[in-house]
């Protein structure tokens, strides 16, 4: 049986685009045109993925995910925007969206992230891993990165990441001084192959991880620009 997708949009030609576009691709495909209907949908229906736009009515794309993630469901979330400001975008990773795509959109581009979502979603939880070996610790100057744990801390206090924070923190710092081009990073830490597309998700992930581990934010001594090239661990 298919993946299940739920779409949340309110302009049914998007959502006939999409569906088409899905079905053909082997997903079943769930439409709801309001915020209400949509986290009604998602909390019973338990979705592979929700495609979520953010201008709804009834009730708007931020309140969905984060009843969502207030519910304790992890279902990968894309949000669908046709807004370019960054506080749009920062706000609804930190409300527990996995990805967001801007419109318009080509659908090569959305199909691969729903994908690639799908996939990374359905990877074995820790406890269902091998047991890891010991000394699974990465310690990088003040900051330290307990693998088993899956968690990191700064000077001894623990930092409050999201799991996506904490796969790009630990992917940086595994490497450190390595830089890495926005390309790679999406590769490597949103699991998208060849990935070619907008790639200001990584520049949106980075600035909020800045914000939690950085003794100041714009002035980052541990995850470094190297302009026109990418990022890179300083440690």
């Amino acid at each position: 049986m298919g993946k299940r997708i739920l779409i949340v949009e309110d302009e049914k030609n998007i959502v006939d685009i999409l569906s088409f576009n899905l079905a053909r691709e082997g997903y079943q495909v769930l439409e709801a045109y309001d915020g209400k209907a949509g986290l009604q949908l998602a909390l019973e229906q338990n979705p592979d993925l929700i495609l979520l736009d953010l201008m709804l009515p009834e009730m708007n794309g931020f309140d969905v995910c984060r009843a969502l993630r207030t519910e304790n469901r992890s279902t990968p979330v894309i949000m669908l925007t046709a807004r370019e400001e960054e506080a749009d975008k920062v706000l609804g990773l930190e409300l527990g969206a996995d990805d967001y795509i801007t419109k318009p959109f080509s659908m090569r581009e959305l199909l691969a992230r729903v994908k690639a979502n799908i996939r990374r979603s359905q990877m074995p939880a820790p406890d269902a891993q091998p047991a890891p070996q010991p000394g699974g610790r990465i310690q990088r100057g003040r900051i330290a990165i307990d693998v088993d744990l899956m968690a990191a801390s700064k000077d001894g206090r623990t930092l409050e990441l999201t799991q996506r924070e904490y796969e790009l923190l630990k992917f940086l710092a595994s490497q450190p001084g390595k830089v890495f081009s926005r390309e790679a990073l999406m590769e490597h830490v949103w699991n998208y192959e060849s990935y070619v597309g907008d790639v200001r998700a990584v520049d949106v992930a980075i600035r909020r991880l800045r914000e939690k581990v950085e003794d100041d934010p714009a002035s980052p001594q541990f995850i470094v620009t190297r302009r026109g090239l990418g990022y890179l661990f300083n440690g």
